[in-house]
């Protein structure tokens, strides 16, 4: 799931001019999981973050009519899902979950082969830790980038930050988790 499905074009056309739930199912299936890491990166529960991207897609529905005018659909289906998150966090009056406390599991849609097979637990939980002292935008645009192979055009539109910024957490989440792992992988 790493890539992008060349299927979204079709399934969101489908959508909007014949209101195809099959289509909607399959963005659904398709997106599920990629936003549910997103929503859990700024809310405390699982349930929360579910609703949160329930309710991303009620609006990706109830907008279906308007979705022809959408040149990038997965960098709009991010935004709504930060907006989401952001009336969420302020009709809640809590402050955002640390995400220092979070464990990012950056292998979670990669395919394995036999030479990735190799990487023990050992390795990852280091790997984690270290992307875990990662600060905050951090390690958002590092997970997006390098997880949800997002392009950088994208990621910064849904950070709202410029590209040079974006091109500066991730040289500096390279350093840092370089830095952090030397010597121990």
């Amino acid at each position: 799931m790493g890539r992008k499905s060349p299927y979204i074009t079709q399934w969101v056309c489908e959508i909007a001019l014949s209101d195809s739930q099959k289509a909607f199912q399959s963005l659904y299936l398709y997106y599920f999981d990629r936003l549910l890491r997103f929503a859990s990166l700024h809310v405390i529960s699982h349930l929360e973050a579910e609703e949160l991207v329930s309710d991303t897609f009620l609006a990706i529905w109830n907008g279906r009519s308007t979705l022809l005018k959408v040149a990038d659909f997965d960098a709009y289906i991010y935004s709504v899902m930060r907006y989401k998150i952001i009336s969420h966090l302020r009709s809640q009056a809590q402050p955002t979950v640390s995400l220092d406390e979070l464990q990012v599991d950056f292998f979670a849609s990669t395919e394995t082969t036999p030479e990735d097979d190799l990487i023990t637990q050992e390795q990852i939980k280091l790997l984690n830790e270290a992307i875990n002292t990662l600060p905050h935008k951090c390690k958002m645009a590092f997970k997006m980038v390098r997880e949800d192979k997002m392009k950088y055009g994208d990621v910064a539109a849904i950070l709202e930050i410029s590209v040079k910024t974006l091109e500066a957490h991730m040289t500096t989440a390279t350093r840092k988790l370089r830095e952090a792992l030397s010597g121990k992988i």
